[in-house]
C-alpha cells in the first residue's frame, strides 16, 4: 500500500490548519510575529526578517475562505532592523490569519487574529418626572390630603351660598315696574 503524492502535501496543511484553530486570539507571539486588534484594525510586529533590496517583506491578512498568501490583503513591511510591522485598518468582524514573508522568500510567522464586531449603541430610556406636570386646575395633579378638600369643598359653598343670597336680595330690594 503506498501513500499518494498528493496526500503528502495536503498533510502539513492539514496540521496547519490544526495549529491555527489552536492558537489564542488577540495580543501573542508565536513563529516570529505577534499580531494585535485594536477596534477594527489588525496590526502585526515581527523581528524575523533582514532588508533585500529595500524591502523588509510582505504581509497578509487571509479571511476565513482565503487559502494562500496572494489571496490576503497584502501590505508592505517598514520599519528597522530591530522591528518591522504592518496593518490592516477598516477590517470587518471575524476571524483571520496573518502571514509574514520576508523578502528573502523565508516565512517569518503566521498567527490567527479574531476582530470583535463594534459595540452597537444602547438606547436607555429617561426617566419620567415623578411629580407630572403641575399645570391645569392650579395643581391638580399633586394630592393634599382630605383636609385641605374639606376646606376648599367649605371655601366653594361659601361662595356659592354667598353669591345666591345678594342675588336674592337683590332683586327683593328694587320695586317692579310694569
Amino acid at each position: 500500500m503506498s501513500i499518494s503524492k498528493p496526500l503528502l502535501r495536503l498533510g502539513p496543511t492539514v496540521a496547519a490548519a490544526a495549529a491555527l484553530a489552536l492558537m489564542p486570539a488577540g495580543p501573542a507571539a508565536a513563529d516570529g510575529v505577534s499580531v494585535s486588534t485594536t477596534g477594527n484594525t489588525v496590526s502585526v510586529s515581527t523581528t524575523a526578517c533582514t532588508q533585500v533590496n529595500g524591502h523588509w517583506g510582505t504581509a497578509s491578512l487571509l479571511s476565513g475562505g482565503q487559502a494562500n498568501f496572494s489571496q490576503g490583503r497584502q501590505v508592505a513591511l517598514s520599519g528597522t532592523s530591530s522591528g518591522q510591522s504592518a496593518a490592516w485598518s477598516n477590517v470587518s468582524a471575524g476571524t483571520y490569519t496573518v502571514i509574514v514573508v520576508c523578502s528573502n522568500g523565508s516565512t517569518a510567522g503566521t498567527q490567527s487574529a479574531v476582530v470583535s464586531p463594534a459595540p452597537s449603541p444602547s438606547v436607555s430610556p429617561t426617566a419620567s418626572p415623578s411629580r407630572g406636570v403641575m399645570g391645569g386646575v392650579g395643581g391638580g395633579s399633586k394630592d393634599y390630603g382630605t383636609v385641605t378638600a374639606v376646606a376648599g369643598g367649605a371655601l366653594v359653598g361659601a361662595g356659592v351660598l354667598g353669591t345666591v343670597l345678594h342675588l336674592r336680595r337683590r332683586n327683593t330690594a328694587r320695586p317692579t315696574h310694569l
